[in-house]
């Protein structure tokens, strides 16, 4: 039998403020162990949660980059359940009236060129829960409590289950990520935990209009992990019904050494975590004037940058993905541009040179050591002229392990394009006697032979010859090249 997957994914996104979303207490990353905690971290009797506004903020302004509905009478609720990091007993979350409800990601799958869209049911603000450690010693068996995740502000992104399969969850999560790191809401370190995703996954005989039985993935940790759990998971749903076997709802784990999903638990329902609303903190009352001034506070989003650059700019449909897949590479890129002039060249440094080195040490661009206007700079030389490409590699090279801007390095080095028309002649009529068989060759009709001699003028010049008037010599004292046959 045919059978048609579908998927919805739950992605939860930590909000990069400076302290929690019901507490002062900070929310960076990598402190010891259970010492960004307050009284209301650890549900101390007596404390009492007050709402971060920069987490409320970070909440709309991810709502309307996604063009949801921002819903201006919100509120809190307890959603209760035991867990060994939760000390409350319980997590504040939002149920009935969530903060953001509808709205589209639209992303591209690699190899089409017509763009798809999942709907989205909702985005609510919660609190994240600690962390348990388990010790790695097989012979103590024995885990251990970090609070210091407890409260850190989460908005969690449910996704309608429009994903037919592994490739498409693949590259929704692929453009959710570049939007949320756009509007700098989240810096979805997934290494981190600051962004983390549950995947809900079931399969139904092709032509159906009835959902079968759902299975979610916990916590998964990559977008690679996302992938092949779906594509494990619809293998074992298809040969669960392919024997007659039925399971019910339930939760899974990804074992990522064993490549397998494991049932964790029967899933619980919305009733089973009794929510109310939360008596310790007031509804949110909003007005339009407030979510359209955050509305104004956002940037360029990705797929506007990317259409504007092939629009305006004239750079390829490649290139403008490239160059807009993050926002510091958009803005490198555009910073660079304004001194070269020179779109289609800078993208080609950009893109090639500066990024080749970026991934191959696996830093960020604002870790990069050349800043974007001395690479304007460097492509306005060859832009005008002034350095031939080849020499403007060896100036970068330079650039790497110095503060010097490439003009200087051009002068120091006297580097720059020789135009004397009386050199170059000499070094053009050395260039055709020395390469006797290429100037045949050409003659005989083969264009590419001319190559061969422009590249002997460049060589003894050292790159330094001017190549528009070399090519324009050579052409004067061969002649055009002959029609073939």
């Amino acid at each position: 039998m045919e059978y048609e997957v579908i998927i919805g994914l739950e992605v939860h996104a930590q909000l990069n403020t400076d302290s929690k979303v019901f507490s002062d207490s900070p929310s960076k990353f990598g402190a010891a162990p259970n010492s960004q905690v307050s009284s209301v971290c650890l549900g101390l009797p007596g404390s009492l949660p007050v709402l971060n506004e920069e987490a409320l903020t970070k909440a709309i302004m991810a709502g309307l980059a996604f063009g949801s509905n921002i819903t201006l009478h919100t509120k809190f609720d307890r959603k209760n359940y035991f867990y060994p990091d939760l000390p409350k007993g319980y997590q504040i979350s939002q149920f009935d009236r969530p903060i953001c409800e509808g709205g589209k990601i639209f992303f591209t799958v690699k190899g089409e060129d017509k763009p798809r869209s999942v709907n989205l049911t909702r985005i609510h603000i919660e609190e994240d829960a600690g962390k348990l450690i388990h010790s790695a010693d097989p012979k103590i068996p024995q885990s251990y409590v970090d609070l210091n995740r407890a409260g850190t502000p989460l908005i969690e992104i449910v996704s309608e289950p429009d994903m037919r399969s592994s490739d498409e969850a693949y590259y929704y999560l692929l453009a959710l990520k570049s939007v949320l790191r756009y509007i700098r809401v989240s810096d979805c370190n997934m290494e981190e935990g600051s962004l983390r995703c549950d995947a809900n996954v079931s399969i139904r005989p092709k032509g159906s209009d009835k959902f079968g039985t759902r299975v979610e993935i916990k916590n998964l940790n990559s977008f690679k992990a996302v992938k092949a759990a779906i594509d494990y998971e619809v293998e074992w749903q298809r040969d669960m019904y392919s024997q007659g076997k039925t399971f019910p709802q339930q939760t899974k784990l990804w074992d990522s050494a064993s490549n397998v999903t494991l049932t964790m638990r029967t899933k619980e329902m919305s009733h089973d975590y009794r929510y109310f609303p939360d008596p310790d903190l007031p509804p949110v009352i909003l007005t339009k004037e407030t979510v359209e001034d955050i509305r104004k506070s956002l940037p360029e989003l990705p797929d506007a940058r990317r259409d504007r650059f092939v629009e305006k700019l004239g750079l390829p449909k490649y290139d403008a993905e490239v160059l807009t897949a993050e926002r510091e590479i958009a803005d490198y890129y555009e910073s660079a541009l304004k001194v070269s002039g020179d779109a289609k060249r800078t993208s080609n440094w950009v893109k090639d040179e500066v990024l080749g080195i970026v991934n191959k040490e696996s830093i960020t661009i604002s870790e990069f050591k050349v800043g974007p206007e001395r690479i304007g700079g460097l492509v306005k030389l060859i832009a005008d002229g002034k350095i031939s490409g080849k020499i403007g590699k060896t100036v970068f090279e330079e650039m790497l392990g110095t503060d010097k801007d490439p003009e200087t390095i051009v002068t120091e080095k006297n580097l720059i394009v020789v135009r004397d028309d009386k050199e170059i002649e000499r070094i053009v009529d050395e260039a055709i006697a020395a390469n006797e068989d290429a100037v045949q060759k050409y003659k005989s009709g083969k264009d590419r032979a001319l190559g061969a001699i422009v590249g002997y003028v460049m060589k003894v010049s050292k790159g330094k010859a001017d190549p528009n008037l070399v090519n324009q010599m050579l052409l004067d004292k061969l002649g055009p090249l002959p029609p073939k046959g």
